[in-house]
């Protein structure tokens, strides 16, 4: 199997559809030997923010000299992004000799009479294998979706388990209130377990303060009043926060965006727990070089000066809101052109009433992914803001008349759908257009 067939056979799972429970994926992981089982898991959930704190976690214990796994999802270019360590993507000819062995194990399971296992089961078992055959000192776990349910939550004793922000999103799964929502994202708490919150609204709080009672872990919140932020640009964020007890002066990142800030924070709260209650070496140094050496893509990130040029996977509300702060302090001397693709799921409505004021013209566009909203149609949407539009199903189209209409001393930005600015990010990096 070469990487064009591993890839062939994980996305030809996709007509599994997305079933939400573990049996599946603890059949598969005992067929494969239990991967799992071995390895020390920093487990990550919430609607906004995981991914950015999980590569925080991830870098800040890769420059303390430990083997570091790194488990997200979706990716941006490349399907390889989904599994690294030490900041390095999975190689194409891992990924399929790892394929090929999970493959196998798929088809003795459908002989044994169970259900063919979905797609994301299918690449959370191969990422585990991955990890196992590594030897990680330690893999940082993004949830998929959810968390009680989620293929990643076959986990059982995490080291710490860390919920971020939680909002509305992906309701068909996880119910239509925050406390049904919470309830889901809450299914990574075990028993006897250390969990970090970032605060979050008072209904939220009140499930996750009692499933933690429930099951009898130690709860840990940031608290953002021991918090002051020195400068925050498009170059460089400084700051100072006393997290769980411990002290860090003038802390400096490169990602932008104030909310970077306090999940940078949220990760510290992370090392602490991993420092104070498990017994892990991690310097002052490592924690300072690791948040400055961070790198996350796709999230408020500059790609272009003249015209200024960001992409952000703002695709719910929480992350709309998240963008519209960023802009409103970090460029608000700048007129914008928003270049917007959305999947049909999302509450289009709600991101663009957050969004579109702001923008000085405004381009609809269609996202490469089977859900998505025709441009035609989110333009129809757009109409309401009486702002300049126009639309392309083409997102090459788009890009090239963003560029056409804005001005040197002005700024486009690309938001909405991950596999809309994953695109745009390909064709301006490589130069495509």
């Amino acid at each position: 199997m070469n990487y064009e067939q591993a890839l062939d056979y994980i996305h030809g799972t996709y007509k599994f559809g997305s079933k939400l429970g573990l049996e599946n994926t603890r059949y598969l992981l005992n067929l494969l030997g239990n991967p799992h089982k071995d390895l020390k898991v920093i487990h990550v959930a919430g609607t906004n923010g995981k991914g950015s704190v999980s590569s925080y976690i991830h870098t800040v214990l890769k420059e303390e000299g430990y083997k570091v796994g790194l488990y997200i999802s979706p990716y941006l270019e490349e399907f390889t992004e989904r599994m690294i360590v030490n900041g390095e993507e999975i190689s194409r000819e891992r990924l399929a000799e790892v394929t090929e062995t999970v493959k196998e194990k798929v088809e003795q399971m459908v002989r044994d009479g169970k259900n063919h296992p979905t797609e994301f089961e299918v690449v959370t078992s191969i990422a585990f294998c991955y990890y196992a055959q590594e030897n990680v000192d330690f893999l940082v776990l993004e949830v998929g979706l959810g968390g009680r349910l989620d293929s990643t939550n076959v986990v059982e004793d995490p080291l710490v388990s860390v919920i971020t922000p939680i909002g509305f999103d992906h309701m068909e799964y996880l119910g239509d209130t925050l406390e049904e929502i919470a309830y889901e994202k809450g299914g990574i708490i075990k028993e006897n377990g250390f969990v970090l919150l970032y605060p979050q609204e008072k209904e939220v709080m009140g499930v996750l303060e009692g499933l933690s009672k429930e099951r009898n872990s130690r709860l840990f919140v940031i608290d953002f009043d021991e918090l002051t932020i020195h400068r925050s640009n498009m170059e460089e964020q400084v700051f100072s926060v006393n997290v769980l007890g411990k002290s860090y002066d003038n802390v400096k990142i490169k990602l932008a965006g104030i909310h970077q800030i306090y999940n940078a924070c949220t990760a510290l709260g992370a090392i602490e727990i991993l420092r104070k209650y498990r017994n892990v070496n991690i310097s002052d140094e490592a924690v300072l070089k690791g948040l400055y050496n961070t790198k996350w893509a796709g999230r408020f990130e500059v790609l272009q000066k003249e015209p200024l040029i960001i992409i952000d996977g703002a695709h719910n509300l929480h992350g709309a809101d998240s963008l519209r702060k960023n802009i409103e302090i970090l460029l608000k001397d700048y007129k914008i052109t928003f270049v917007v693709g959305m999947l049909q799921d999302k509450d289009v409505k709600a991101v663009l009433e957050d969004l579109i004021p702001l923008a000085n013209k405004v381009i609809a566009t269609r996202p490469d992914n089977p859900r998505a909203m025709r441009a035609a149609d989110l333009a129809e949407q757009l109409k309401m803001f009486g702002k300049e539009t126009h639309f392309y199903e083409d997102i090459k189209e788009a890009i090239k008349t963003a560029i056409e209409i804005t001005k040197q001393d002005e700024a486009i930005i690309f938001a909405g759908s991950l596999y809309m600015i994953g695109e745009v990010r390909k064709i301006l990096k490589n130069g495509t257009l």
